[in-house]
């Protein structure tokens, strides 16, 4: 069962700018201590760590949730080329050096899983551990991801990757309804209102139809209560899609771009959780089971019985216990 109260939490927190790559990113501050950056997923925003915010901070650690590029605050570059992993690592980098801190532990959720990942591979004198919540690490290298996501469409249906590849085409849905339409999403990904499995898979698009055609119709999940979803829909009613969307847009780049990375590992200590009935972890099963190669510093792996793809909004406090007990198990900053 989802463990969030149905009212957002007040939070004591700062609010920041600081400059980066791009032109600035904001960012959400609790505590003090070790820094602890905390990286969301689409379609989110910092706020979908306000239940991990004020746990961090009172375990003793400087907790930092940010605006991904292209989300509210943060400034939004036009092009999909500005949303590749590159870039997004770069900004992580970026804020680590405006807090005026040399090194951080990154934990990132969804596509800040991906992210978070890559800055531990590609920034190790930056990122020192890596916790992945929802999408397992799975290196650079294999097909194409354009061609990849082709394939998994049918006759009739069309994979909601390649779906969101095209400029405006998604935008076209969800813009003219961001809230209900951002209900549905996040209705069809959680524990408590996904649909039956025997009934459309969420994940895909019928031909001629919309990603909406196949949400779940009614009740909110548990962990979102209609104050939550309108600060969500009232930073993507304000900033608009494209530049969530185009993270999608970049990934053929991102497959260019880390040519020279192909099968490499993260080494530093790293953290997975993942929900059960989460379609990004029964789907990357494989990406688990390779963990010892390709996370050789691996501390823990926990898969939730019974939550879907939210996971520290869907479980906040067993998300919690199992952060704070590994940041605890992580050696000490010099």
């Amino acid at each position: 069962m989802p463990q969030q109260p149905a009212a957002p939490p007040a939070l004591d927190v700062i609010h920041r700018l600081v400059p980066s790559p791009a032109g600035r990113v904001h960012l959400v501050e609790q505590g003090s201590g070790p820094l602890v950056l905390l990286v969301h997923g689409f379609p989110e925003s910092w706020y979908s760590w306000r239940h991990q915010l004020p746990v961090l901070a009172a375990a003793g650690y400087r907790a930092v949730a940010v605006d991904v590029r292209g989300y509210g605050r943060s400034s939004r570059p036009e092009g999909a080329d500005a949303y590749r992993m590159r870039e997004l690592v770069e900004d992580a980098a970026a804020v680590v050096r405006a807090l005026g801190e040399e090194s951080a532990v990154v934990v990132g959720h969804d596509w800040g899983s991906g992210i978070a990942a890559h800055s531990a591979l590609l920034r190790p004198d930056v990122f020192r551990a890596a916790g992945l919540l929802s999408v397992p690490y799975a290196p650079p290298g294999g097909p194409r991801p354009s061609d990849l996501f082709a394939e998994l469409g049918g006759g009739d249906a069309e994979f909601y990757v390649s779906y969101f590849q095209k400029p405006g085409r998604a935008e076209a849905e969800i813009e003219p309804d961001v809230r209900g339409w951002l209900a549905g999403f996040y209705a069809a990904l959680s524990a408590d209102t996904m649909p039956a499995p025997d009934a459309p898979d969420p994940h895909f698009v019928s031909r001629g139809g919309t990603l909406r055609d196949r949400f779940p119709g009614g009740r909110l999940p548990g962990w979102l209560g209609a104050g939550d979803l309108d600060v969500y829909a009232g930073e993507f009613e304000r900033t608009g899609m494209t530049g969530a969307l185009n993270r999608y847009r970049a990934l053929d780049r991102d497959w260019e771009d880390l040519a020279g990375h192909a099968g490499a590992p993260v080494r530093q200590p790293s953290l997975f959780i993942g929900g059960a009935l989460d379609a990004s972890t029964v789907w990357m099963s494989d990406a688990v089971k390779a963990f010892p190669d390709t996370l050789p510093g691996l501390v823990s792996s926990h898969i939730l019985d019974g939550c879907g793809h939210w996971v520290q909004q869907e479980r906040p406090e067993d998300v919690n216990r199992l952060l704070t007990e590994w940041l605890a198990a992580l050696p000490a900053t010099g």
